[in-house]
């Protein structure tokens, strides 16, 4: 029925589906249209532990070996990709999963111009607005600390982008397999571990080399090889193969994940 009832009504679904109805939605909803709110609450965590332990260690460490920076310095790009890891995929993970389950709305959003196409392309770009938004608060605070300088946040924040686009994709397509609220404790057996040993708060060369690859396959890890290489100014070739991995992780989440919310949807 519905998949019928989004045939009849091709002329009236804006392009993309009407996704900007749902992000302008959402923001109402979150902010009450204030999005600095959702950087207070995104960045509270990641400056603890930024103070705890890139500052508090930091202090015991010195600048780390082979990079020749202050270790908090080191320590914040990684901090800053795990908190927007975090923001994109609260919004595609939990987010979507409330609205599906609890409130309906994905249902009856049907049953107005917005396609379901507009339903994933519009919660992926909300995970990204929120991501971002995340990021430039987290910037503001470790560019003020001096650990980041200006110019280089800038081109930072535009590496947020993209991660916040990779989560959001992968968050989004990953939820179509959630179906309790206990399942979500598997995703956190796999974000931790990642949180942990993706070179967040040491460089990948500490590990044996066999390790090393399997590190190197890891979402986060190039999430957090970009932002630091933009953070530290260290830009190089090698941040290519990160910026391919994000693109593809990001473009494939969004390839599945409008085939499995149409598989659940629509039939």
């Amino acid at each position: 029925m519905l998949q019928n009832l989004e045939i009849r009504v091709p002329s009236a679904v804006p392009r993309w589906g009407g996704a900007h109805f749902l992000v302008f939605r959402n923001l109402r909803v979150h902010t009450g249209g204030n999005p600095w709110t959702m950087a207070m609450y995104s960045i509270f965590e990641p400056i603890l532990y930024l103070l705890a332990i890139g500052v508090g260690i930091g202090q015991l460490v010195g600048d780390v070996e082979g990079v020749d920076v202050p270790y908090a310095a080191f320590v914040a790009p990684g901090l800053l990709a795990t908190a927007v890891m975090n923001s994109a995929l609260h919004e595609t993970m939990e987010g979507a999963f409330v609205k599906f389950t609890q409130e309906r709305f994905y249902q009856s959003i049907l049953f107005t111009p917005v396609s379901l196409t507009g339903i994933v392309v519009g919660e992926v770009a909300w995970a990204v607005l929120r991501g971002f938004v995340t990021a430039l608060g987290f910037l503001l605070v470790i560019t003020v600390f001096g650990l980041v300088s200006w110019s280089n946040a800038v081109i930072t924040a535009a590496g947020t982008l993209l991660v916040a686009f990779a989560f959001g994709s992968a968050g989004l397509a990953v939820t179509t397999r959630i179906r309790t609220w206990s399942d979500f404790q598997y995703v956190q057996l796999v974000l931790l571990p990642m949180f942990l040993f993706a070179t967040t708060f040491y460089p990948v060369t500490v590990y044996p080399r066999p390790v090393q690859v399997i590190v190197e396959t890891l979402p986060l890890y190039h999430a957090i090889q970009l932002l630091r290489g933009c953070a530290l100014g260290q830009l190089g070739s090698g941040m290519i193969v990160s910026v391919v991995y994000l693109l593809v992780l990001g473009a494939l989440g969004l390839v599945v994940a409008r085939r499995q919310w149409a598989r659940i949807m629509l039939h």
